[in-house]
């Protein structure tokens, strides 16, 4: 936790809150959704999602072009869209995506202390 603690500004200590973003949404879905979707069709529309993320950012910031008449969508829509989706996953499958994140992100730093700072094509 401390790890974790030290990568963020005093001000920005409080404001990681999935757990607040698990129970929006939970709350969302038995207001407006009836009730989740089965975990294989929230997993396929995670897919969905992260396609348009990736269609978005492969015409904007790689080399694939529009098509004729073609708009891209939002990517901040997209992504926000992809962030519900697994919010969804994870309250269906009981994970706890604060506690796992604070976990992963502490696992990485400790891993990767010097890994991205010592390696050469990183510079």
């Amino acid at each position: 936790m401390d790890l974790l603690l030290s990568l963020l500004t005093p001000n920005q200590r409080n404001s990681m809150d999935l757990k607040n973003l698990q129970i929006i949404v939970d709350n969302w879905i038995k207001d407006h959704g009836v009730r989740y979707f089965d975990e294989l069709t929230n997993m396929a529309q995670l897919t969905e999602e992260v396609g348009e993320v990736a269609r978005i950012i492969s015409r904007k910031y790689g080399e694939q072009s529009l098509k004729e008449n073609e708009e891209l969508s939002d990517l901040g829509e997209e992504l926000a869209d992809v962030l519900f989706v697994l919010i969804c996953i994870a309250n269906q499958t009981g994970i706890d995506l604060e506690s796992s994140f604070k976990e992963k992100l502490e696992q990485k730093t400790t891993r990767d202390k010097s890994r991205h700072k010592d390696n050469p094509k990183l510079k």
